[in-house]
């Protein structure tokens, strides 16, 4: 599960979360775009939630220093020994430059950087080494953690999935559908945990969903990594009509130009029942971990939809 929810703020959050691991949720991933931050909600859960195991998806490597990083993995680690992931990834320019006055230069080499860095910081091995995006001197953690976090990346292409493989503990991904799973498993094997956030509307109001989701699928859809990810996945033809219109400053036209088709495959919608076996598409297909994330805009309220649609339910 998603935390915290969509319809209210992480104080508010605390019942449900709590309620978690009674409806079966193995896990709690928080996210990190403009909102709240990824570490804060997985200290609150820790304690509120402690059977769940807890995971970033993801904090950016742009937008923090390395020795930082470490340092709020090690503290995590600490409150939730051998149940927190560290999910990272490249995140995107507008986030690391506009939002954040960082720079997003050479994305796969500070992913890689930085993977490689914490994986020795973490350890509690004193750091001095000249990466190619950044250089650390004589950097070493005043407490590391007894049991170092896991760490996955956010990859959406064979070049990222891969060292996902070769390197992290898993990979982390987002707007896909049942059928691209397969394609992403053959990129990391069949021993790499695969994560990924499955976006869950609980509700039988189709048009109302599809308005919703290509509002959420054109602000995707168009960021350079997105697009790349979808062209890779064979929807390259399909999305053109979107991004030319996007291009052009038409927003409207771009949103009208998803097809109905897009909508269904990367949004889970219908109700609870539904919801469950399509959730359950994306696991039979070879994908570990889904982080569902119920959006508002259905018939029922958030809280109901998270016990509707829990594992114990099905």
């Amino acid at each position: 599960m998603t935390i915290p929810f969509y319809d209210r703020s992480l104080a508010d959050s605390r019942d449900l979360i709590a309620e978690l691991p009674a409806l079966g949720y193995t896990d709690a991933w928080s996210a990190e775009v403009n909102g709240v931050d990824g570490f804060v909600p997985l200290a609150m859960a820790a304690e509120w939630a402690p059977e769940v195991r807890l995971g970033s998806a993801i904090v950016p490597v742009s937008t923090r220093g390395p020795g930082l990083l470490a340092m709020s993995a090690a503290t995590l680690a600490d409150l939730a020994p051998g149940r927190f992931v560290l999910g990272i990834g490249a995140s995107s320019p507008a986030i690391v430059e506009r939002w954040n006055a960082g720079e997003f230069v050479k994305p796969f080499a500070r992913t890689r950087d930085t993977l490689r860095f914490l994986k020795r910081a973490l350890a509690g091995e004193k750091v001095t080494e000249k990466y190619e995006t950044f250089e650390i001197k004589g950097f070493r953690l005043e407490r590391a953690p007894k049991s170092p976090p896991k760490i996955v990346l956010a990859a959406l292409r064979p070049r990222m999935l891969r060292l996902a493989a070769e390197e992290a503990d898993g990979a982390i991904t987002n707007w896909l559908s049942p059928r691209d799973v397969p394609k992403i498993r053959a990129e990391i094997g069949p021993g790499t945990e695969l994560i990924a956030r499955l976006f869950v509307c609980v509700s039988t109001d189709t048009e109302k969903v599809r308005e919703l989701g290509r509002r959420m699928l054109a602000g995707y859809l168009t960021v350079p990594v997105y697009a790349a990810f979808h062209d890779w996945l064979g929807r390259g033809e399909v999305l053109r009509p979107m991004h030319e219109a996007w291009a052009a400053g038409d927003r409207q036209a771009a949103l009208k130009a998803i097809p109905d088709e897009v909508v269904d495959e990367l949004i889970v919608h219908g109700d609870a029942a539904t919801c469950r076996a399509r959730i359950q598409e994306y696991v039979d297909n070879g994908l570990n971990t889904p982080v569902l994330a119920p959006i508002p805009g259905g018939e029922i309220p958030i809280a109901q939809a998270v016990r509707d649609l829990a594992p114990n339910r099905g």
